[in-house]
């Protein structure tokens, strides 16, 4: 049986860790192509390069043809199946994202999610992968990126096996329809047994996202948001409080549908 062909992309960079450890997963499950932004694109959305020329570069290294683009990791996914991959592929991956995307208003900013949205805008399936990390280690892990502590290396090895083995179901399962992406939230200690459960977005209220700097400008600042009432329904944050792997659907084209 010929292995199936997968587009992977991200939204923190080619060079991320992150990406590396999903690759080495499927490197042999499938025919890869990788075509990530050049540099981080986090906070994103799924903005385009509307004003300017992308640049795309070829790199070497990788488990299957890859390019750095110099663009958000919609640009990525677009131009990649537009112009650089030779055939359709089977699905598109994105991620895994250094840091949870889960809560509806973290989901809507996600750069990594937005590239799924691309593919499934293309009529491609498509899977977000992000996987957590403490607060105080985000800022030492993008620092140096190749200084992972090693437990947080181990869960992200058994995400991304959590990953490909999802992979390899999805013909299995009923598509939820032709604009759903399959959000997948991972754990900061993920095992080979950590549980997955259904999810939905958690309901959040952000509120401002940005401090007073000098010169009468703002710096971004984080902050993870107000918990909504959600009537019993199990959230995304919900599960990876109790240590679980969230699976979320997300389904753009019931936008604006009857409830």
């Amino acid at each position: 049986m010929a292995l199936p062909t997968i587009l992977v992309t991200n939204d923190d960079g080619i060079d991320s860790p992150f990406l590396a450890a999903l690759l080495d997963a499927l490197a042999t499950e499938a025919r890869l192509f990788i075509a990530a932004p050049a540099a981080e694109q986090s906070w994103i959305g799924k903005a385009m390069s509307r004003h300017r020329e992308v640049a795309v570069t070829p790199r070497e290294g990788f488990p299957g043809p890859a390019w750095a683009i110099d663009g958000t990791p919609s640009d990525c996914v677009n131009i990649a199946l537009g112009h650089l991959l030779p055939a359709r592929p089977d699905l598109v991956i994105s991620g895994i994202n250094l840091g949870q995307n889960a809560g509806l208003p973290f989901i809507l900013a996600s750069g990594t999610i937005a590239g799924a949205i691309e593919a499934v805008l293309h009529g491609l399936p498509a899977v977000a992968v992000s996987h957590c990390v403490e607060s105080h280690e985000f800022e030492t892990v993008k620092a140096t990126p190749g200084d992972l502590p090693d437990d947080l290396r181990e869960s992200l090895a058994h995400a991304a096996r959590h990953t490909v083995r999802f992979v390899r179901a999805l013909s299995g399962i009923p598509n939820p329809g032709p604009f759903a992406v399959h959000n997948f939230n991972f754990p900061r200690r993920t095992r080979p047994d950590t549980p997955v459960h259904r999810t939905v977005p958690g309901p959040l209220r952000t509120g401002s996202l940005f401090a007073p700097a000098e010169n009468a400008r703002y710096g971004f600042s984080f902050s993870p948001g107000e918990e909504l009432a959600t009537n019993g329904v199990f959230t995304d944050i919900a599960c990876l409080r109790q240590g679980c792997i969230s699976h979320s659907i997300l389904d753009y084209a019931r936008l604006g549908m009857p409830a």
